[in-house]
């Protein structure tokens, strides 16, 4: 599914590879619509359509034509085996995204205040070479600053972690 491409790059991800990626992506969402709208009634009640039931008709949906698009980029007589980007030019997106995802995910266990302060620090380490005072001043000092406006001024709740916990909220 990969193809070499001449020059200096050395190859990359082909369309046909990309379009099953995201394909598969996009079925991922489509069974999570399913799943949580079933959960929460998606049938026809005696005043009409349950609240999940439009939605999990779409999650449907999105399962069949990302089916579709799979079978097409994998199967397909007329796939695209042409590059769609470059190893070279998909490493720095990588950089970003992959970060990030962990980044979402360690909000679920440590909060959004102490998952922030990580984020920052490690992308103005890594990307920007800062100084560790510098890094301590502004990862700390944005989390303090969005818990104040948040947590006191708004009273929202954001999601809090142990450390949040140990401080009393």
């Amino acid at each position: 599914m990969e193809q070499k491409q001449d020059g200096p790059s050395g190859g990359g991800l082909s369309h046909s590879t990309a379009e099953a990626i995201a394909s598969v992506c996009i079925f991922a969402i489509g069974v999570v619509m399913i799943v949580s709208n079933y959960r929460i009634g998606a049938g026809w009640a005696s005043d009409g359509p349950q609240s999940g039931y439009f939605p999990l008709r779409i999650g449907v949906i999105l399962c069949l034509a990302s089916l579709a698009v799979l079978f097409r980029s994998v199967f397909g007589k007329q796939r695209d085996r042409g590059i769609f980007v470059t190893w070279q030019k998909l490493r720095p997106v990588l950089l970003v995204l992959l970060p990030t995802a962990v980044f979402v995910l360690a909000i679920k266990f440590i909060g959004i205040y102490v998952a922030s302060t990580l984020f920052i620090a490690a992308f103005m380490r890594v990307m920007d070479k800062s100084i560790w005072w510098k890094i301590l001043l502004v990862s700390i000092g944005v989390n303090v600053l969005l818990f104040w406006m948040f947590e006191i001024q708004f009273k929202v709740p954001l999601p809090k972690g142990p450390l949040e916990a140990l401080l009393g909220y």
